[in-house]
This record gives structure tokens, C-alpha cells and sequence, in this order.
């Protein structure tokens, strides 16, 4: 669960993000006002344009406004054009009166599904739980929408849209790694709970297999800081199969930017850490945990983004790159220190 819930993630502000990378294209104040074509109302088939998962409840309705709002004229200039404030502060909401009818009526839609896939969701938990409801916790799963209204989608309901992504997103990472804190928690109990039941002879015996298991663990090549100039220049060798005397920091920004928007986003980021993580982890070693593994790789992404996103929208953009190769800390040589396992001490 807690490995499927990290693969939903790696987008990070989905709605700030898509919206700050949309690439510039020629806009007519008079094509607003034409009908769209009929083919046009229908969610983008290109896997390119339409965001990943971002493991929030409310994911699908997000996306489905973002890529619907994308696609009218007026608004994907608006769009274009604001900055973080403006979208943080809903002035970009009030660019929805201005959406062509047709649009507004597919928003229509959406928000009803949503209302009905929610009430829905009340209902089977009141079922499952007798009647015993948190109702707090349940009416927290409208804040995404203005349920006052609940046939129609207003200015109101993006700017609740754009709000609930904002600080859902902010943190998300705070929330797995709370999550992670529990997992390791139990783990440690349960194991534990084990020993236990055993009698002495074999608790003596799994104490010191643990203790091994935890020794071969930890002997691994050296780890390189996320981000340093040691670390790229591992996967420009390693998995670029070039020569590391040909390091080139603007080229191994444009060949790991995958999708070739200008930026790395979260997913592109954690995949330059997989050769870091393939020296202390591996699936097939009983002593290597994977779900530990998943959240070292958040914590190396989180490093990153901390010492390079200047302007805080969850991407690295190739200027801010370049800025902070040319930091001292861009040619870090201390190793970087690993997650280690809860001892009995931490319960």
C-alpha cells in the first residue's frame, strides 16, 4: 500500500506545475468565441500533456478540470501568463466567467459526478461503521468543492480546486513521512512480539541473525550527496554510458529532462537517484527493506528541491540548475547518510 501511495506522488503540485510548463501557442481573442469541436471536449488523449496521479481522493476531478479548462482558448492564455501568486491567491479563478458555454457545461458534469462519487462514499462508510461516522473527517472530503451549489461548477469551485491541490500537495511529503514513521514502528514491535514467543535458544539465535542481516545492510559503496556534481556525473557514467571527463551540466539537463518541458519535475528528479539506491538496496536481499528504499528516495528528491527550487513550484527549472552547479555545495564530497531502522530504544 505505502509503495503503490509513493508511485501516486512523484508529480508533486500537479495543477501549479502543469500550469506554469503549458508551452506558449498562438492565441485569437475570436477563436474564443467559436464553438469547440465536438471531438474537442473530451478529455486529451496525449500522455504527455495530461498530469500523473497525484494519490490525492479527489485526483481524477482535478485532472479532468485541468485538462478541460486547458483546452479552452481564453483561459489556456490566462493561464500562460500568471504567476505563483496570482494562481495561489485564486485571481485566475475569476478567468472561469469567461470559459465558452460548452466547457462550462462539460464542468457541469464533472462536478455532479464528483458530488454523487462522494455521497456515495458517505453513505458506504456510515453503512460499514453502524452509523458510528467521524463526520468531521467526512465533510473534510468536500473542501474541494462548494457543496452549497451542487449542480453546477463556479468561480468558487476552482478556486477551492486550486486551494485544496495547494496545501494537499504542500504536505504530502510531511504525511508519507509520517506514514513511513508508523510503518517502521510497527515493524520493530511486531518484530518483537516475535521473539517473544520463542524460547530462549532461538531468540538468541534470530537477535543474532537480525544483527547480521543489519551489518550486511549497512556495508555498502559510498552513497554521493543528491544532486552533487559526484552523484550526476555517477549516472552521466553509469547510466549514460559516457565518458565522465565529458561532464557537460547543461547537457545532463536536457537529457534527463524526459518529457522535454524545461523543467524537472518530481519523477524526473527521483529517477536520477536509482543508482544511489541500487548500492544499499536490492529486492532480492532479505536484509534490504523496499519500502525503506522508497522512502530514502523522497528524502534524497526533497534535498534536491531544497537547495535548488529558488521560487518554491516543486520544479527545476534549467536556469535554477545551472545556479546551483555553480554552488559550493553542488561539489559536496561527504557521503550521504542512509535511513537506518528504529532499535528497541525508539518504542
Amino acid at each position: 500500500q505505502m509503495v503503490r501511495s509513493k508511485a501516486l506522488a512523484r508529480c508533486g503540485l500537479v495543477l501549479l506545475s502543469l500550469w506554469l510548463c503549458i508551452q506558449s501557442v498562438p492565441i485569437s481573442v475570436e477563436k474564443a468565441k467559436e464553438k469547440p469541436k465536438e471531438e474537442d471536449l473530451g478529455p486529451p488523449q496525449s500522455a504527455v500533456s495530461s498530469p500523473k496521479d497525484t494519490g490525492l481522493h479527489y485526483d481524477r476531478y482535478l485532472r479532468e478540470v485541468i485538462e478541460y479548462l486547458e483546452k479552452d482558448p481564453h483561459f489556456k492564455e490566462k493561464l500562460k501568463n500568471a504567476d505563483m501568486d496570482d494562481i495561489k491567491q485564486g485571481k485566475l479563478s475569476k478567468e472561469l466567467d469567461f470559459v465558452h458555454h460548452n466547457f462550462r457545461t462539460k464542468l457541469d458534469e464533472l462536478k455532479r459526478e464528483e458530488m454523487n462519487r462522494l455521497r456515495m462514499l458517505i453513505k458506504a462508510k456510515h453503512d460499514i461503521q453502524d452509523g458510528n461516522v467521524d463526520r468531521q473527517a467526512l465533510l473534510k472530503q468536500f473542501e474541494h468543492l462548494n457543496h452549497m451549489n451542487p449542480d453546477t461548477f463556479e468561480v468558487e469551485d476552482l478556486d477551492r480546486l486550486i486551494k485544496s491541490a495547494t496545501n494537499d500537495l504542500e504536505n504530502y511529503d510531511k504525511d508519507r513521512h509520517d506514514e513511513f514513521k508508523k510503518y517502521e514502528m510497527m515493524k520493530e514491535h511486531e518484530r518483537r512480539e516475535r521473539l517473544k514467543k520463542m524460547n530462549e535458544e532461538d531468540r538468541k539465535k534470530e537477535e543474532q541473525h537480525y544483527e547480521e542481516m543489519k551489518k550486511k545492510h549497512a556495508d555498502h559503496p559510498k552513497v554521493n550527496h543528491p544532486g552533487s556534481e559526484d552523484q550526476l556525473k555517477e549516472v552521466w557514467q553509469e547510466t549514460d554510458g559516457l565518458d565522465p571527463e565529458d561532464f557537460d551540466t547543461k547537457t545532463f539537463f536536457k537529457m534527463h529532462d524526459s518529457n522535454g518541458d524545461g523543467f524537472f519535475d518530481e519523477s524526473e528528479l527521483e529517477a536520477l537517484f536509482t543508482k544511489e539506491l541500487e548500492k544499499v538496496y536490492n529486492p532480492e536481499n532479505e536484509e534490504d527493506d523496499m519500502i525503506e528504499m522508497e522512502e530514502e528516495r523522497l528524502r534524497m528528491r526533497e534535498h534536491v528541491l531544497n537547495e535548488v527550487d529558488t521560487n518554491k513550484d516543486r520544479l527545476v527549472s534549467l536556469s535554477e540548475f545551472m545556479a546551483a552547479t555553480k554552488k559550493e555545495e553542488f561539489h559536496e564530497k561527504d557521503e550521504w547518510e542512509i535511513l537506518h531502522s528504529p532499535s528497541s530504544d525508539d518504542l
